[in-house]
């Protein structure tokens, strides 16, 4: 599966859903007559009765949901698709559900941390890269690390190569960013 979006609140009174998608354009989603929704793996099919764009979201009618209790429900849940389903991406081109998890280093090895998310600003996508937190002995309290953060701009100049079998991205980005 392939999340495309997600579920952002109930629509009205009759089951409908607002949905926030995740996709190059805005109405990509309703090129699928069927959606999958789950969270933690857990996916559930369900066929789109009617959908439409409404502002920077989409509203949509799904089959068998039909008042607001039951969309309210749904809320927070993610939209999918099957892989299979999409097209395949261009050269240098990713699905954003493929980078995530990646392990990311720089051009001294040194690893960055784990791609945790991304988004989209006006000028390029921003990839999310959390460190892995570590003990540290040192203090008396044997605390946890927290564990840093950096937004790394997805763009040619920065991002040197991506590995998705290997599950791995470098970067050319300074370990103190």
């Amino acid at each position: 599966m392939v999340v495309m979006g997600r579920i952002v609140a109930p629509y009205g009174i009759f089951g409908w859903l607002k949905i926030q998608p995740d996709t190059e354009t805005l109405d990509s989603l309703l090129d699928y007559p069927d959606w999958w929704l789950g969270k933690n793996g857990q996916w559930q099919k369900y066929a789109v009765e009617t959908a439409k764009v409404h502002g920077n979201t989409l509203v949509v009618k799904l089959e068998g949901v039909d008042d607001r209790d039951a969309a309210f429900a749904m809320k927070s849940k993610q939209v999918a698709v099957p892989r299979e389903q999409l097209p395949a991406p261009d050269e240098n081109e990713y699905y954003w559900s493929d980078l995530i998890g990646l392990d990311v280093v720089n051009l001294q090895q040194v690893p960055l941390g784990q791609i945790i998310d991304v988004f989209e600003t006006g000028a390029n996508d921003v990839l999310v890269v959390k460190e892995v937190a570590v003990k540290q002995v040192a203090q008396p309290d044997d605390k946890q690390a927290e564990a840093r953060e950096r937004l790394i701009p997805f763009i040619a100049q920065v991002v040197l190569q991506v590995d998705i079998a290997a599950k791995t991205m470098q970067v050319d980005w300074d370990e103190t960013f």
